[in-house]
């Protein structure tokens, strides 16, 4: 993997009203860039923007169809019990999340 973008929280900033519009607006406008990341990694409360009523499953939904693989942290997903609800991508472990990242060459955190 070469460029990965970690999404660690469901909001970019503490205020959850213009955390969740800044990061409905990110997901969206990376599916427009002509350069995508090859993997988004989600975990602590990231998960639950791949769980049903997402609202940003759609944007997901895109990435997931052009190719990038959308990754969430199984023991975050359990913790959290929203593992039967993932809707988009797939759940894995943190095994994985850690040779995702150590492989790639760039990662931008949100």
């Amino acid at each position: 993997m070469q460029r990965v973008v970690v999404v660690n929280d469901r909001h970019m900033v503490a205020d959850e009203q213009l955390g969740s519009q800044l990061m409905g607006s990110f997901v969206r406008k990376l599916c427009q860039e002509e350069r995508r990341p090859d993997a988004v990694v989600f975990y602590g409360s990231g998960v639950f923007l791949l769980a049903e009523n997402s609202p940003v499953l759609d944007a997901l939904e895109t990435l997931s169809d052009l190719g990038v693989d959308l990754i969430g942290c199984g023991t975050c997903a359990g913790y959290y019990g929203i593992k039967n609800k993932i809707e988009i991508g797939r759940i894995s472990d943190m095994r994985e999340l850690v040779s995702v990242l150590m492989a790639a060459e760039s990662v931008v955190t949100l």
